[in-house]
Order: C-alpha cells, then sequence, then structure tokens
C-alpha cells in the first residue's frame, strides 16, 4: 500500500488553521524564554529512528501470539509497511535487519526499494539465541560464551555472515546481543565464559569493515535467570573496549534491573565516548518491551536531556547514536504502535531541547536543588506537540500520523492485499 503525498497534504488542510496558531502561540512563548523554535523543528525535523524489520507484525509472549491481519510475510513487505510509517511520520527514515529472519535474496534489489521509500539500513543484528534449521550445533547452552569451541565458531561465523549481508546492502553496524548466561548455580565457569566471549567478539571485530562499528548489547536477566554473560553496561563497555576503538555500547531501555538510573548510564557513557546506539522501549517491571513512553516519559525525557548535554559538550569525541525502537507488540496494530513511540521520542527529544542548560548548571553550583527541578519540570510540562506536527509538516508528513492512518484504512487494506492469517518472521 502506499500513500501519496496529495493524499496527505488533503487530509492536513483541516488542522493547518489551527495549527498555525498553535505553532505561533508556542513560538512567541519560547522567544520570550530566548529559545529559538525555529531551531528545535530543525533538529526535529532531521531526527531519524529504524525501525526494527521484526516489529512489524504482531508480538509473541510465552502464552500466545495474535495476529494483527495483513502482517508482512516477506522483507519487501516489511519495507513497504516502514514506507507507509515514514510517509506520515517523516521520522522512521531507517531499518534495521535481523538475520537470519530478514536475508535479502537479492540484495541490490532490496536497497533499490528501500532507497524509492526514502529508508536507509541502519544496524544488521546477529541471532545466536535461537537455533537456526541448517546450523550443525544448538545454542541451547551457549553461543559465543560456549564451553564448546565448536559453537564458539559457529556463532562467530554466523556474526561474520551478518557483517556480509549487511556490508551488501549499505549498513555500517552490527549489533551483537547474546542470551548466553545459565539458571543455576555450577551450571558454568563465570570466568571462562567471559574469556570466550572476549575472544569471540574479537574475531568478530576482526571482520568489521574500517568505516563500521560494533554495539554490544547488555541485559541482566532472560532468557537465563542465574547469570548472564553480558549484565549490565560495565560489562558490555569493558568488552568493548576489548575490542577496539570501533566496538561501543548498546543501551536497551528494557534491559535494567527495576529502578536502576538509566540517565547515569548515559552520561557515563557518553563521557567515555562509549554510547553507540539506544533500543527505544518501555517496561513496568522487566523487559516488557512496551510502547515507548507509555510508562516512564519523565524517565525518557531525563534520559534525553543527559544524551542533549552529551551531544552538546562532546569531549571525549562520542560518535553519532544509532536510534532505534525495539518493541514487541501483543495487543495493538503494530505499525499504530510504532507511530506513537515515535511520537514518544520526538516528544522527550523536545522536552530535552528546551531545556535551559546554563541555568540549571549555575542552580547546581549554587545547590539550589528546587530550582534545578524547576527548571527541568518546566522544559517537560511545556507541551512541545506543535513543534513536532510543525517538523512533520514541513517534510510534507501527516500534522496527526495515528489519525491519518486510521482515515487511510491502512489495516484494513493491508489484510484485503496480504490476507488475514499471515504472520511475520521475529519474536
Amino acid at each position: 500500500m502506499i500513500i501519496s503525498k496529495d493524499k496527505i497534504q488533503d487530509l492536513n488542510q483541516k488542522g493547518l488553521a489551527e495549527q498555525a496558531e498553535s505553532f505561533g502561540f508556542l513560538k512567541l512563548a519560547l522567544d520570550k524564554k530566548g529559545v529559538d523554535a525555529e531551531t528545535i523543528v530543525q533538529h526535529l525535523a532531521d531526527f531519524q529512528v529504524a525501525i526494527p524489520s521484526w516489529a512489524l507484525g504482531a508480538g509473541g509472549t510465552r502464552f500466545g501470539r495474535f495476529s494483527a491481519g495483513g502482517e508482512p510475510s516477506t522483507l519487501e513487505q516489511k519495507i513497504e509497511d516502514i514506507g507507509l510509517i515514514h510517509c506520515l511520520t517523516q521520522t522512521a527514515g531507517a531499518v534495521s535487519l535481523h538475520i537470519p529472519w530478514d536475508i535479502p535474496s537479492d540484495p541490490e534489489a532490496i536497497k533499490q526499494l528501500a532507497d524509492s521509500h526514502g529508508i536507509a539500513f541502519d544496524a544488521v543484528n546477529s541471532n545466536t539465541f535461537q537455533n537456526q534449521a541448517d546450523q550443525t550445533f544448538s545454542y541451547k547452552y551457549g553461543s559465543l560464551a560456549d564451553r564448546q569451541q565448536a559453537v564458539r565458531e559457529q556463532a562467530i561465523a554466523h556474526n561474520q555472515e551478518v557483517i556480509r549481508i549487511g556490508k551488501a546492502l549499505g549498513s555500517q553496524s552490527l549489533t551483537v546481543w547474546l542470551a548466553d548466561g545459565a539458571s543455576f548455580p555450577g551450571q558454568n565457569n563465570f570466568r571462562k565464559s567471559l574469556q570466550h566471549t572476549q575472544r569471540a567478539l574479537q574475531e568478530i571485530y576482526s571482520e568489521l569493515p574500517a568505516d563500521w562499528r560494533m554495539f554490544i548489547e547488555y541485559k541482566p536477566y532472560e532468557p537465563y535467570f542465574y547469570s548472564t554473560v553480558i549484565q549490565d553496561w560495565g560489562t558490555s563497555l569493558l568488552l568493548a573496549e576489548g575490542c577496539g576503538e570501533k566496538a561501543f555500547c548498546l543501551v536497551d531501555l528494557g534491559h535494567h534491573l527495576p529502578n536502576t538510573n538509566i540517565e547515569q548510564i548515559v552520561a557515563t557513557l557518553m563521557m567515555k565516548g562509549k554510547l553507540g546506539g539506544f533500543h527505544f522501549n518501555d517496561s513496568k517491571y522487566g523487559d516488557d518491551d512496551l510502547t515507548v513512553g507509555s510508562i516512564k516519559p519523565y524517565q525518557l525525557f531525563l534520559i534525553f536531556n543527559e544524551l542533549v548535554y552529551g551531544m552538546n559538550n562532546n569531549e571525549a569525541n562520542n560518535p553519532p547514536l544509532a536510534w532505534m525502537i525495539d518493541a514487541s507488540h501483543n495487543l495493538k496494530d503494530p505499525l499504530e504502535d510504532l507511530i506513537q513511540s515515535l511520537e514518544a521520542i520526538q516528544l522527550a527529544y523536545a522536552q530535552a531541547l528546551l531545556v535551559n542548560t546554563p541555568a540549571l548548571e549555575e542552580a547546581q553550583i549554587q545547590n539550589d536543588v528546587v530550582l534545578g527541578q524547576e527548571l527541568l519540570q518546566d522544559a517537560y510540562r511545556t507541551d512541545v506537540r506543535p513543534l513536532i506536527r510543525e517538523a512533520r509538516l514541513r517534510r510534507q508528513g501527516a500534522l496527526d500520523p495515528i489519525a491519518a492512518y486510521r482515515s487511510f484504512d491502512v489495516r484494513n487494506e493491508l489484510v484485503r492485499e496480504r490476507g488475514l492469517k499471515t504472520v511475520a518472521t521475529g519474536l
């Protein structure tokens, strides 16, 4: 399904006057505070978030998976769905592939299709947490950390193959997430598991092209519950530094124990120049993979406050960050869920851009705790939606992407095109 820009502009017409009024009012209010609304709008217009190829179908749980109908069953259809989201939001300008779920049979044709939708290829993701049909050894007890050398070599070879696939598509980064760990004391030797992982990552790293980066993800638990080999940001940092200057930490917002101060982790990693990117989602208890900003929107704002500060004070020369959504959609239409997540990310980014950093730093020097909180919450409580709508409008996107999605009856159109019982690859 393709939505023409003319249809979007026609739909936007009835909201243009109200948008002009709300944007003008906010612009005037920000001008009085010394904030240039036009600069923020440009930052928002330039900000792009990658959509993972596995998030376009209904997500699964341990108890069941309920198809949304019209799910994309091929990589081509997944890129077309991301094209729909990008057409409406003008924020989803990249795709992140998971191998082997989405191996392109014709990389050049896939590149051309993506380019026709304005989609670039973000990080490619390896998968050694599942057995594949043609593999010789099982990952039941581990992959890069496994006690058996043959298993480790198989996992290394897979990651190297993912690099080759990504290179053919124009990607420039590899994301490695390991499920490796133990559920029972005595199952693994902690030191040897970490040593195996470091050596394996170094071997994978040696295959990176000169202009590539490797992102090392971490997670405290699941699928193993006694120990995880790469359980926290410190271990990820240790491994990244053990690989080289092209290796970085990747922060998934759901991959932390409850009440972890993620914004402090962000600040520390940027100070070290080792923050590679983000997987956005939200959670109440653990790795819930809920819609971004649906549970802890203030934390998301605080994280972006550190990101904006880090990008503006980049003494460690931290490279540009890779942004991606990583969520599982079991109840919502997955495309609507992704649109909501993109909006939440833009909201937090815009709010963080409003923070009066010089005033905040002076309040910190003076130990004025109350003023520090007031400055942050003043930015957080500002309704920045007119800025986001203006950014979309100037890129010929929809003023209200969810309303447009429903107005164009996208899900039912996809069901008519693809059928009711198609199932997308992924978890």
